[in-house]
């Protein structure tokens, strides 16, 4: 009796074991998408952060900041507080000798701009920026490219081209104003080759401006030629050959492959050509000293004119805000430019 009856249960546990469960039927509130999805995981909690974490991130914050301070208050105290100081005395009427400032409002950039000299200044301002920058980009590319080419003596003539960016702008304008001198300069004995007087560079009004620029211009052509001869080293080899193979060569591989491909440093060096053109000064004051007239004077020399001859510091704080805001408005023409421009893909 007791192994007859344990047989039925032995056989009916093994088949509740091996039969397969059940179908769950959706409840009477749920849909059929709804009853094929699987629940929804909880959010993820943010694990609570360890004190030693916390002192560890509050010690690095405070080393941080420790190290970037000083960087930080020789940028505010002598970048961003002289310009800010300069926009308030451009609405200040001042000679530097009286105790205090007087407010004057807009007074100072209505002279400004009803003064006529002021607008030759600009216009001197415009071509001299215009031809050393232009000038120094097709030159420095040309010339960059030549020395790539192997030729012979590159590392002497590299030597060369990059010294004059190292001298002072001082020397370089005692070493060209000597070049200038039409008696005894290197200017007389070219103009005697093809039988012609040296023209009277630094002490006429037509031809002054022309001397700072082609000054200017020499100094700074070898630091773009080093940099634009640096970058086609740089070039991608592979693209440059695959060209070549499609028959590419000269002018056009010129053209259409590595001007492109040097695009962001064309980009680099025309934004930062056209701050420093536009702030020169030491070679303005060696060789023609702003005249005769105002016929080389630029903006940056105007402002030192108004305010340290002419004592007016009113009117040199005025002219100097706008030189700011021009070249403010030029970067970001530049930089608006070049990101429609500028190729970065290499």
């Amino acid at each position: 009796m007791s192994s007859s009856a344990a047989v039925p249960a032995t056989t009916a546990g093994r088949s509740a074991v091996l039969s397969p469960p059940a179908p769950t039927t959706p409840d009477a509130g749920e849909t059929g998408a709804d009853a094929g999805q699987a629940a929804p995981r909880p959010p993820l909690r943010r694990r609570p952060m360890s004190p030693v974490r916390r002192r560890r991130l509050i010690r690095e914050s405070l080393l941080f900041c420790l190290l970037i301070l000083p960087n930080l208050a020789a940028i505010l105290v002598f970048s961003y507080w002289p310009a800010i100081y300069n926009i308030v005395l451009s609405f200040m009427d001042w000679d530097l000798v009286a105790p205090m400032p007087e407010w004057v409002g807009l007074e100072n950039y209505i002279d400004l701009f009803t003064d006529p000299e002021f607008w030759s200044v600009m216009l001197n301002t415009l071509v001299f920026t215009t031809v050393t920058v232009v000038g120094s980009l097709v030159g420095g590319v040309l010339l960059g490219t030549l020395l790539a080419t192997k030729v012979p003596f590159t590392g002497m003539v590299r030597t060369f081209a990059f010294a004059p960016h190292m001298l002072p702008g001082a020397a370089v304008g005692m070493l060209w104003l000597f070049m200038f001198d039409p008696s005894f300069g290197l200017s007389r004995f070219l103009f005697n080759l093809v039988g012609m007087d040296s023209p009277q560079w630094t002490t006429t009004s037509d031809w002054s401006l022309a001397a700072v620029t082609v000054a200017y211009l020499w100094q700074r052509l070898g630091f773009v030629t080093v940099i634009y001869y640096t970058a086609i080293l740089d070039l991608p080899k592979d693209i440059l050959e695959a060209a070549s193979l499609d028959g590419a060569h000269g002018v056009k591989m010129l053209r259409h492959m590595v001007l492109p491909l040097l695009s962001p440093i064309t980009f680099f060096l025309s934004v930062t050509g056209v701050i420093a053109a536009a702030q020169a000064f030491d070679l303005i004051s060696i060789l023609t000293n702003g005249g005769p007239g105002i016929s080389s004077s630029t903006l940056s020399w105007m402002i030192y004119e108004e305010a340290f001859q002419k004592f007016d510091i009113g009117k040199a704080s005025s002219a100097a805000t706008v030189l700011l805001v021009l070249l403010l408005v030029l970067t970001f023409m530049q930089v608006r430019f070049g990101e429609k421009k500028v190729n970065y893909a290499s």
